[in-house]
């Protein structure tokens, strides 16, 4: 099916699985493609963990497996910050259902030990928050068109700069198949650079993903938005729409 911004109808057996959100199921068609990766997007400031916290909160209800990936906070921090917004994940987390998995990219594998939580963990909902530092500190580089992956003794003091589109769509594209080739539906977060374009910091996620959310203020009207720009198999609208978000509960599409 194709991945590129083609909105299509949907047939009775797609299968959706819920966003957690109150109103967003409605714009969705039902939720999220079941074995989708869909591209959360947005400033700082904007929401975007708390998107990601609803979904997870959501499968936790209906009872699914679920793995948090963290690469910008602590894990304490991150339960913590869940709490202030209603989603408390201590029972979830000790009977094993919900795991958090702090990314450390001062690991020369960290990327293997996501790929190995992935496949092994059987995880139906997996979460990457944010894509952002991985895409900014890349294991595999291009050399004349070819990819490379150092060998894993290789002492690197410093990131391997991305100095061009291909090799960043490349290790972008690598990042997102791990979560592709799983049965997981997956969430990741990537900022938004204030004033661009773009719908990624890296500038190419969004041509990779199936589908893309994107959250933005508006500091004249003191609102919040949310537009879906784009959902595999789903007809939706284009249309910005109103959200608002408390301490109990997260966000609310209006």
């Amino acid at each position: 099916m194709e991945k590129f911004g083609m909105e299509l109808h949907v047939s009775t057996e797609d299968k959706r699985v819920g966003t957690g959100i109150e109103g967003l199921d409605g714009l969705l068609q039902g939720g999220y493609p079941q074995g989708s990766v869909t591209l959360v997007a947005g400033t700082p400031g904007t929401g975007k963990t708390i998107v990601c916290f609803q979904y997870i909160n959501a499968g936790v209800k209906n009872g699914e497996k679920c793995l948090f990936l963290t690469s910008d906070e602590r894990i304490y921090n991150l339960v913590s910050q869940a709490k202030k917004f209603g989603f408390d994940f201590d029972a979830a987390m000790q009977s094993g259902q919900l795991k958090f998995m702090y990314l450390d990219l001062e690991k020369r594998t960290v990327h293997k030990e996501m790929e190995a939580e992935i496949r092994i963990g059987k995880y139906s909902r997996v979460v990457l928050d944010s894509l952002t530092p991985l895409s900014e500190m890349p294991v595999w580089m291009v050399s004349r068109g070819s990819e490379i992956i150092p060998p894993e003794d290789t002492v690197m003091s410093a990131p391997i700069p991305i100095d061009s589109i291909q090799a960043t769509r490349m290790h972008v594209r690598r990042l997102l198949r791990i979560l592709e080739e799983d049965d997981c539906t997956a969430l990741v977060t990537s900022e938004i650079t204030e004033g661009s374009r773009n719908l990624s910091r890296d500038s190419v996620s969004e041509f990779l993903v199936d589908g893309i959310l994107v959250l933005d203020l508006d500091p004249s009207m003191d609102r919040r938005k949310l537009t879906v720009r784009k959902m595999r198999g789903t007809k939706h609208t284009l249309k910005p729409r109103d959200i608002e978000i408390n301490s109990k509960g997260g966000i609310r599409v209006l």
